[in-house]
């Protein structure tokens, strides 16, 4: 009895010492969890992706003023543990030029913000004087005070920009924004055509890099096939003239592309 009663005596020992090892373990992480939701934040420490001519629409010293604005304070104001990092990334992808964002903590207290920047693909000059870009969403984004991006234009009769353009086949900034995708896909064409102009009848009209001359697309209609028409031009028949010889060529007859000399 006297030995089981002392092994009873060391067993309750050994769980007192345990708990005991717990629960000071326990504090110990809840006191350095506790100073690190107190300390203030001690610095942002931002990355943004550069666009893929290594171009930035936004930079650094943006983002803490972005963050100012809606948070009332800078960032470094607050303690750790009240700065809400979802709704800083959901800030800072509310600003125009930002497609996704990205932030943590690290374990020196700094706030890492990871940003991609939204990709201009088209630029929109119309007639009633508005001025701004697509992205590969269809996203409107205002000019850059940093950076003017080197993307084929759009004027004439644009009708005024829809969130939901992409979405209606009909919509003539739809359209254009399909011609100047068909465009981009294509290396030859890309390198080619500089600007789209909408006329008041909806028909497209191409201004090419290289020389003075208009080409005439007509309607959103069998486009691929008069793009493709155009490239085989340029490719074959031109040479033997040269474009300082035409005017214009018109591809709304299917099958032709009709050639006015100078």
């Amino acid at each position: 009895m006297a030995k089981k009663a002392k092994r009873e005596i060391v067993t309750t020992l050994r769980v007192a010492l345990w708990a005991g090892l717990l629960l000071a373990g326990a504090s110990i992480v809840l006191g350095a969890m506790q100073r690190k939701e107190n300390a203030q934040v001690h610095e942002l420490v931002i990355d943004i992706q550069p666009l893929a001519d290594g171009n930035y629409l936004i930079n650094e010293e943006d983002i803490p003023l972005i963050l100012e604005d809606r948070f009332a304070h800078p960032i470094t104001a607050f303690p750790v543990g009240e700065l809400d990092v979802e709704r800083l990334e959901r800030v800072l992808e509310e600003d125009p030029f930002v497609h996704s964002a990205e932030a943590f903590v690290d374990a020196q207290n700094r706030v890492n913000i990871e940003l991609v920047q939204r990709e201009p693909l088209l630029r929109v000059l119309d007639n009633n004087g508005l001025n701004y870009y697509l992205d590969e969403d269809g996203q409107q984004l205002p000019p850059s005070k940093h950076y003017a991006a080197r993307v084929r234009i759009a004027t004439g009769f644009v009708p005024p920009y829809e969130a939901d353009f992409r979405i209606k086949d009909e919509h003539l900034l739809n359209q254009v924004y399909k011609l100047n995708e068909l465009l981009r896909a294509d290396p030859f064409l890309d390198a080619l055509i500089e600007q789209i102009y909408l006329n008041k009848r909806g028909e497209m009209i191409l201004s090419p890099k290289i020389g003075k001359q208009t080409i005439l697309m007509g309607r959103f209609h069998n486009t691929e096939d008069k793009l493709e028409r155009l490239k085989t031009f340029y490719r074959e028949g031109l040479p033997y003239k040269g474009w300082q010889a035409y005017r214009s060529f018109d591809l709304r007859y299917d099958g032709q592309v009709v050639c006015k000399k100078r």
